[in-house]
Formats: structure tokens, C-alpha cells, sequence
């Protein structure tokens, strides 16, 4: 039982620390030509575009912070996941 638990938590760690990487990626395309454009941006674009539209709106002038808020509030997951997990595995072994 506590193994299964291990796993499905370390998935969805592993899961999380992926879309980080993935949105880091679509950050730095940004400054390359033409990169949202080619397979890989279009790919990459429509698996974080969902998500970061939800932090659009976090401007300083011109410069768009979203992608590094949208970090924090994962990082912030993470370890709210981290928590629940030792809190469950507590209860469990009592």
C-alpha cells in the first residue's frame, strides 16, 4: 500500500517537474525567431498556453512575468503534494 502511494505521488512529481521544463522551454523560445512557429513550439504552446492564460495579465510595462509566476504556484504544488503525502503515510503507519 505504501509503495503504491510512493509511486502515484513521485508520478505526479515527476509529472509536475515536467510542465516546469516544459513552460522554461516556451519561455526561452521566445527570444529565438520564428521558434513558436516550427512543430515543436506549436506542441509545446498548446500544452502550456492553457495554463499560462491564466497568468496573461501579470505585466511590468512590456515584460510579461506569467511564466514565472505559473512556476512559483507549481513549485508551490509540489510541495503541498510533498506535505499531503508524509501527512498521509503518517496516518497510515499511526
Amino acid at each position: 500500500m505504501l509503495s503504491l502511494l510512493g509511486i502515484i505521488f513521485q508520478v505526479l512529481n515527476w509529472l509536475i517537474s515536467a510542465y516546469i521544463l516544459l513552460i522554461v522551454v516556451y519561455a526561452l523560445m521566445s527570444w529565438l525567431p520564428g521558434a513558436y512557429q516550427s512543430r515543436l513550439g506549436q506542441f509545446v504552446g498548446r500544452l502550456v498556453n492553457p495554463f499560462l492564460s491564466y497568468f496573461d495579465r501579470i505585466a511590468l510595462g512590456p515584460l510579461g512575468f506569467g511564466p514565472v509566476v505559473a512556476i512559483i504556484v507549481l513549485t508551490l504544488v509540489q510541495y503541498g503534494l510533498q506535505a499531503v503525502e508524509r501527512m498521509i503515510i503518517s496516518l497510515l503507519l499511526g
